[in-house]
């Protein structure tokens, strides 16, 4: 079989999909597939989800609104919290959680899906697992749950593994020209989820195995957490050098070669980075097996927010008490309205827990509790310091500069006396 397929390619036939888990991966998933004409049904456990999904309101920036509407209007999405509208499926998407609870891998999502597609398994079907685990999971706990079915993986029925790769906020059609690493349980399984993807993307790379495709979503994972911790670690050693990280940052990315810019940051967020790699971590210390590189990194990780605090206290006028915080930028990255595991609203506790009178504004976020839409001039005019933690676009930087004092995280402002960068 080839390494990779460059070309899209129809599968044989619409098929009935049930997509299990309605999120960040499996609604645009589920766009993907209706758009490639199969019947989908979008699967999900939490009622509001659902509802806000039938009346046409996506509440996930790569999937508008109006593209949810014209895939309900076609008749071939469906979403539903009833398990009996997987009856009959073809293929099987799973793209449900996998956080970390304490320092270990929650995978009770992933068996909880497993468990409601067992009962009606079929002969020949397809069922690919897309969420983010260690090595061993589709084989060790995902498959063994399918086969109370009475029937077995590889033999009866197709089992893969996909993962996901998403850059939220880049839209459906980036989505569909990331390639996509599929790997098969054996190798007609592997032809089957090729073939499936090869119908919705532009690019399928087929993995020698399923447990290197696992790894192989935890290396990317991994590899941009320890860039960043890296960057956010030297930021501070920089500052006590007396020099400007974020100029000898644009300078190294002139380098053409053996180089990748990375910036500095209030902490690397969202469910990918820290949660993944935790995963590996974990993974490698139950085999008593050290990852130095890797538990420094989460460490690092986890101290940034802490540190970041800290700076803003100390940028503050010194006779506030309490200080008057605005922060401004509440979610993970910057234009994606996600605050899951926000390093933002991290920093944003820590402040309150410290006796700060912080105001928290995002205008990407206007059901988040706590959390204004709006900067005001009277909110500037009468703040002690304006911190800006996650520079979205189209956020009135005019009117950040007029703040008596501004703590900038994100080099976003142009340097002056009473901006102060992270």
């Amino acid at each position: 079989m080839n390494s990779a397929s460059s070309t899209r390619a129809r599968t044989s036939g619409h098929r009935r999909v049930a997509v299990i888990g309605q999120g960040f991966v499996g609604l645009p998933a589920a766009m993907l597939a209706q758009q490639a004409g199969h019947l989908v049904v979008g699967f999900d456990t939490d009622p509001d989800r659902i509802t806000r999904l039938r009346s046409g309101d996506s509440y996930i920036s790569d999937v508008p609104s109006h593209l949810l509407r014209q895939a309900q209007e076609s008749g071939r999405y469906w979403p539903t919290s009833d398990t009996d509208a997987l009856d009959k499926f073809d293929v099987a998407l799973v793209a449900v959680p996998t956080p970390v609870i304490g320092d270990k891998p929650d995978l009770s999502c992933v068996e909880a899906a497993a468990k409601a597609l067992a009962p009606y398994l079929r002969p020949g079907c397809l069922v690919a697992l897309e969420s983010t685990s260690y090595p061993g999971t589709t084989e060790t706990v995902f498959a063994p749950i399918l086969e109370t079915s009475g029937l077995r993986a590889g033999r009866d029925f197709h089992l893969g593994y996909a993962p996901e790769r998403l850059n939220p906020g880049s839209g459906i059609a980036s989505i569909a020209r990331i390639p996509k690493i599929v790997a098969g349980i054996d190798s007609e399984s592997l032809h089957a989820v090729t073939e499936f993807w090869q119908g919705l993307i532009d690019t399928v790379v087929p993995a020698p195995d399923i447990r290197t495709a696992e790894v192989a979503k935890l290396i990317e994972n991994a590899f941009r957490l320890l860039n960043i911790s890296f960057v956010n670690e030297l930021a501070q050693h920089a500052r006590h050098l007396g020099v400007d990280v974020w100029a000898a940052l644009s300078l190294a990315a002139t380098k053409p070669y053996g180089y990748m810019e990375f910036r500095p940051s209030v902490g690397a967020g969202g469910h990918c980075l820290p949660s993944d790699t935790a995963y590996l971590s974990w993974r490698l210390h139950e085999d008593a097996r050290t990852c130095q590189l890797i538990d420094t990194a989460m460490a690092i990780n986890t101290a940034q927010p802490g540190y970041v605090a800290d700076r803003i206290l100390t940028t503050c006028t010194p006779t506030a008490d309490p200080p008057r915080i605005v922060v401004v930028g509440a979610t993970y990255k910057p234009d994606v309205a996600d605050v899951r595991d926000s390093a933002a609203l991290k920093v944003t506790d820590i402040l309150r827990s410290r006796g700060a009178d912080v105001t928290v504004v995002d205008p990407l976020l206007g059901h988040h509790p706590g959390v204004l839409t709006d900067l005001t001039p009277d909110m500037v005019a009468h703040t002690d310091l304006l911190a800006l933690l996650v520079a979205h676009r189209g956020l009135d930087y005019p009117l950040i500069r007029t703040a008596s004092r501004v703590f900038d995280a994100c080099a976003a402002l142009t340097p002056a006396p009473h901006i102060e960068r992270l």
